[in-house]
C-alpha cells in the first residue's frame, strides 16, 4: 500500500500540489491524467525518492521493488536483447555470483546459485524478452543487434521493456504510447492487464487508459482526487461532481450577492455599521465551492478550403522506397477522391509514412504513376512537424510568413482561437512546451485551407483536452483526409474506413478496431508458438548441465518445508483482494451525489469504509510477514 498525506510538492518556486492526500492499494491499475505542467512527473519523482516533497508524509512499504522507464539510453555495442535482460539486476547480480563460483569451482554454491537463478527466472529470460521485444515491434534479428544502431525512439521502446523485464511491486510509467504505434500500444495494454503489479501510469491517451485502469488520479487545481473506474467511468462520475458543484456554488453566489449589497447600502450607515462589518469578515471568511470543471481553452475549427476537388490523387501500380535495394510498397493501387475519411493501419516500419510523403511528393514513385488532382491543396502534419518550426520566431511572426498582407487583428485573431492569444502569440518558438508547438503547428496548416489533410501522428505531445479539441475540428472538417495515429478514440471518431498497409502492399481493412485488435492477436498467437518449442529446450538443456539426483531430492524437500508458508500467503492474497473488491464497490457508491439524501446510508457506508480500510492493513501486514519470512528462507535454505 502506497499513502500520502497532506502532501505538497513544489517546482522552484511553483506550487504543483498541496494538501494532497491518497492511497493506492496492491495491484490497482491507476491512470494519473491532468493538464501539461500540473505535477504528474513531479509526483512521480518523488515516489523514486528523486525529489522531496515541501511538506506531508509518503508511506510506503519497505523493500518496495519500484520499476520506471529510464529516460537515457547511452549507445551501446551490447545487444538489445542483452541490454532489455539487464533490467533484471537481481538476476544478473546472481548471474555473476555463479560466474565467480566456477571459476573457484565451488560445486556447493553453485548449486545453490543454481536454484536462485531458477526462481530468478534465469530459464525462461530469453523467452521473455523475445515475447516483449516483438511485442513492441522489433524482428527476430533487431533483438540481436547493437543499442548504437536504433533511433531515439526504438531505444526509448527498449528502455520500456527494461521497465517491464524487471521485477517489481509497483510500475510508474510516464507517457509510455509515446513512441509506440497503435499495435505496440494494443500488445502494451494486453501485458500491463495480466500484471500483478501495482501500476501508475501517466498518459493522454483515453481508450489506453480506459482498457487497463481500474482507478484515475486526476489533477485539479493543485489538488489530487482518486476516482474508481477507468477513463469512462472518470468521465461520468466528474461531470455528476461538477453538476453538484455548479449548483452549490450558484446558491453562494446568491448569497455572497446579497451579503455583498447590504454592505454597499448600510457600511456607513451608523445605525447598521456593526452588522455591515461583521458581513465583511464573512465574506472574506467564506470561500465559494470550486468547481472542478476547468474550462478547455481550445476551441478551433479547419476553414473551408477555398475550392473542392472530386479526385484528389490515383496512384497506379506504384513502387514506394529509398533505394533499388529496398523497396517498401509495391503495386499500390488506390484512389482518393472528395470526401474520403482514412485511417492508415499497419505495423511500424511497414510504410505508412512512406506512403503519406508519396502523396505530399516528399518521395517520387520507383515506379507506376501518381496523379494529382487539379487545385489539390494539401496540409501536411509529419511526425516530426514540429522539427520544422523555426524556434527564433514567434507564433505571430509564422503566421505573418504564411500571409504578408493581412493584418496584425486577423492573424492574432485566428492565433486566438488555438489559445495563442496575448503575450503567448509573442514568445519566441524555442520557449514553448511541446504541447504548445504542436497547437502552432496545426494552426499553420489549418490557415492555408487545405482540401485534402495528411496527418502522420498529429496528438504527439496534446493532452487529452488539446486531443478532444482537435477531433472536434476535424469531425466538421469538409475537407478529405488521410490520418495515422496511435490515438483510437481518435481513429474512430474521425475515420470511416480503414487501409491496411502491410506486407508491402495497401489494401481495405475489412473491419473496426476491434477487428484489428483481433488480428494482431492472432500474428502474436503464432510468433509466440514458434518460439514455445525453443524455451521448453532451453530449460531441459539447464537441467541437465546443472541437476544432480541429490540437488534434486534436496530441493524437493526444500519445496514441502515452503508449501504451507506458501499456501497461508496465497490465502492471505485472496482475502486482499475480496476486501480491495469490497471496499471498490463502497467508493464508487460513495461517488455518486445522489448517494448523499440518504444520511444513513452515508453513515453506514463510510462505517463499512473504515473498518475493511483497518481490515486490509492489518491483512498486508500479516502478508509482508509472511512474505519476509518466506524470503529468509529462500535465501538461507537449511
Amino acid at each position: 500500500m502506497i499513502s500520502f498525506s497532506d502532501l505538497c510538492i513544489m517546482r522552484e518556486a511553483r506550487v504543483l500540489i498541496e494538501h494532497a492526500s491518497c492511497t493506492v492499494f496492491p495491484g490497482q491499475k491507476v491512470g494519473v491524467i491532468g493538464r501539461n505542467g500540473c505535477g504528474k512527473s513531479s509526483l512521480f519523482a518523488v515516489l523514486k525518492g528523486e525529489l522531496a516533497p515541501e511538506s506531508g508524509t509518503l508511506a510506503i512499504p519497505k523493500d518496495l521493488k519500484i520499476s520506471a522507464v529510464s529516460q537515457q539510453t547511452p549507445a551501446l555495442s551490447k545487444s538489445a536483447r542483452e541490454y532489455v535482460i539487464d533490467g533484471d539486476r537481481e538476476l544478473r547480480e546472481l548471474q555473476k555470483q555463479r560466474e565467480l563460483a566456477l571459476s573457484r569451482n565451488d560445486g556447493e554454491q553453485l548449486a545453490l546459485l543454481e536454484d536462485k537463478l531458477g526462481i530468478a527466472g534465469q530459464w525462461t529470460v530469453n523467452s521473455r524478452v523475445e515475447e516483449l521485444l516483438h511485442g513492441l515491434g522489433f524482428s527476430e534479428e533487431e533483438m540481436d543487434k547493437p543499442v548504437r544502431d536504433f533511433s531515439g525512439g526504438w531505444r526509448m521502446r527498449l528502455n520500456l521493456a527494461q521497465a517491464l523485464i524487471a521485477p517489481h511491486d509497483l510500475l510508474l510509467l510516464d507517457e509510455p504510447t509515446n513512441h509506440l504505434d497503435l499495435d505496440t500500444i494494443l500488445f502494451l495494454e494486453n501485458y500491463l492487464m495480466r500484471s500483478q503489479a501495482t501500476i501508475l501510469c501517466i498518459s493522454h491517451d483515453r481508450d489506453f487508459l480506459d482498457t487497463f485502469c481500474d482507478h484515475m488520479l486526476h489533477f485539479e487545481s493543485g489538488h489530487l482526487v482518486l476516482y474508481t473506474g477507468n477513463y469512462s467511468a472518470y468521465e461520468k462520475i466528474r461531470a455528476e461532481r461538477i453538476k453538484a458543484e455548479k449548483a452549490s456554488r450558484k446558491k453562494e453566489e446568491a448569497a455572497l450577492s446579497h451579503m455583498q449589497a447590504f454592505v454597499e447600502r448600510f457600511r456607513y450607515k451608523a445605525s447598521k455599521a456593526r452588522q455591515a462589518q461583521s458581513l465583511i469578515k464573512a465574506i472574506d471568511r467564506l470561500k465559494l465551492t470550486a468547481v472542478t470543471q476547468e474550462e478547455s481553452p481550445f476551441s478551433f475549427s479547419f476553414p473551408e478550403p477555398d475550392r473542392t476537388v472530386e479526385v484528389l490523387c490515383d496512384l497506379k501500380d506504384v513502387s514506394l522506397g529509398y533505394s533499388q535495394e529496398k523497396q517498401i510498397l509495391s503495386k499500390v493501387n488506390r484512389m482518393l477522391i472528395a470526401g474520403d475519411r482514412v485511417g492508415l493501419l499497419g505495423r511500424n516500419g511497414q510504410g505508412k509514412s512512406t506512403f503519406i510523403k508519396a502523396l505530399v511528393g516528399i518521395l517520387k514513385p520507383q515506379h507506376g504513376t501518381i496523379t494529382i488532382g487539379k487545385d489539390l491543396k494539401i496540409g501536411y502534419f509529419a511526425q516530426h512537424e514540429l522539427e520544422s518550426l523555426m524556434p527564433e520566431l514567434t507564433p505571430l511572426e509564422h503566421l505573418h510568413r504564411l500571409d504578408p498582407k493581412a493584418n496584425e487583428n486577423t492573424l492574432r485573431s485566428f492565433l486566438g482561437s488555438f489559445a495563442f492569444s496575448g503575450e503567448l502569440a509573442l514568445k519566441q518558438v524555442k520557449t514553448l512546451s511541446g504541447g504548445e508547438q504542436a497547437r502552432l503547428a496545426l494552426a499553420l496548416i489549418a490557415f492555408e485551407k487545405p482540401n485534402l489533410l495528411l496527418l502522420d501522428e498529429p496528438t504527439n505531445h496534446l493532452d487529452l483536452e488539446m486531443r478532444e479539441a482537435l477531433s472536434i475540428a476535424l469531425a466538421s472538417y469538409p475537407g478529405a483526409l488521410i490520418l495515422v495515429s496511435h490515438d483510437r478514440h481518435l481513429l474512430e471518431a474521425i475515420a470511416s474506413t480503414f487501409w491496411l498497409v502491410d506486407n508491402g502492399t495497401v489494401r481495405d481493412f475489412d473491419g473496426d478496431l476491434e477487428d484489428y485488435r483481433n488480428y494482431l492477436n492472432e500474428q502474436n498467437r503464432a510468433f509466440m508458438a514458434a518460439h514455445k518449442e525453443k524455451q521448453g529446450s532451453e530449460q531441459t538443456v539447464r537441467l541437465v548441465n546443472f541437476k544432480s539426483r541429490e540437488q534434486k531430492r534436496q530441493e524437493a524437500q526444500f519445496r514441502q518445508q515452503l508449501k504451507p508458508l506458501k499456501e497461508q500467503l496465497s490465502k492471505l492474497e485472496k482475502q486482499l483482494e475480496k476486501m480491495q473488491a469490497e471496499l471498490a464497490q463502497i467508493d464508487a457508491e460513495l461517488s455518486s451525489p445522489e448517494l448523499y439524501d440518504d444520511k444513513a446510508r452515508v453513515e453506514e457506508l463510510l462505517k463499512s469504509r473504515a473498518r475493511l480500510t483497518a481490515l486490509t492493513e492489518n491483512t498486508e501486514t500479516e502478508w509482508l510477514e509472511k512474505q519476509a519470512e518466506l524470503e529468509d528462507l529462500q535465501a538461507n535454505p537449511s
